[in-house]
């Protein structure tokens, strides 16, 4: 048996998004990263060689944790699978695409590839969650991706995070309180946490339904300074995100979705056979 156990505040996000009804392809240049971690439910790599330096908050860091569950961290791997709130910094540093239970067990599921590459010029670092399914092995199946973009050639410690969403039709686990089906239940989150000014996550985060293919803020529907739906670009400058902007041109509808969720904490346990 495993008990995991965590509180946290929550923050207030503002992002300005691209609305479409359409399904979005984000995910490109899915075959460069091909490491893999082995199938698992849980796990996580141990520090792995970015390929490049990237400044968050005062510390230089040349190395990352890629976590099963949606994120990777900087300081400490990260065995969470209930997500909840990342503004107290609770999790240190994490750059999470879609912070969930990942399983990669099941039958049907591909497991998570990493590594790093060089893209349009620039060294990058990424991480395929692609046809990746929830716990308990259950044959649903998720494809998300992050890329970590060198950005040196601006200043000394800069990248740029991108998220990419082809299809996203679960949100939870069952140990999350999710029904067999991976609906409902503490629902995902997306986001990132570089320090207490700059944290924040994506409209939907741990609202049921919201983050789902179709839902109110899908991820594959909506975009976040691109042109691309199910893409998403920040900016981090001298070791902060740069903070998105309040519009977005057209050609496409605009909205500013602002993103408050209150709640005490979130306490999760899990028990599993080996």
């Amino acid at each position: 048996m495993k008990f995991i156990r965590s509180s946290f505040a929550v923050t207030a996000s503002l992002a300005a998004l691209v609305m479409s009804p359409a399904h979005a392809g984000a995910i490109h240049d899915a075959s460069l990263f091909t490491t893999v971690l082995p199938a698992n439910d849980d796990g996580s790599t141990g520090l792995v060689n970015l390929g490049f330096t990237a400044q968050i908050n005062s510390t230089n860091y040349t190395q990352t944790y890629v976590n099963n569950n949606g994120n990777v961290t900087f300081n400490n791997s990260l065995s969470t699978f209930t997500p909840s709130a990342i503004s107290s910094g609770g999790f240190g540093p994490i750059i999470a695409p879609f912070f969930a239970d990942v399983d990669t067990r099941g039958s049907l599921s591909d497991v998570v590839r990493y590594g790093s590459a060089v893209l349009g010029g620039h060294n990058v670092f990424g991480v395929n969650y692609i046809n990746v399914g929830v716990f308990a092995s259950q044959n649903i199946l998720n494809s998300f991706q992050l890329i970590l973009t060198d950005r040196s050639d601006v200043a000394s410690g800069d990248f740029d995070i991108q998220f990419n969403y082809d299809t996203i039709i679960w949100e939870a686990g069952t140990a999350s309180g999710a029904p067999a089906g991976g609906l409902g239940g503490t629902s995902a989150l997306a986001g990132y946490w570089t320090s207490s000014s700059s944290n924040a996550t994506l409209p939907g985060s741990l609202v049921n339904g919201a983050l789902l293919d179709g839902g109110v803020d899908s991820l594959t529907g909506h975009s976040l300074n691109s042109n691309v739906l199910g893409q998403y670009n920040f900016q981090v400058r001298g070791g902060v995100v740069v903070p998105p902007p309040t519009g977005v041109p057209e050609p496409t509808s605009i909205a500013l979705v602002a993103l408050a969720l209150v709640t005490a904490g979130v306490a999760s346990k899990k028990g599993r056979r080996a």
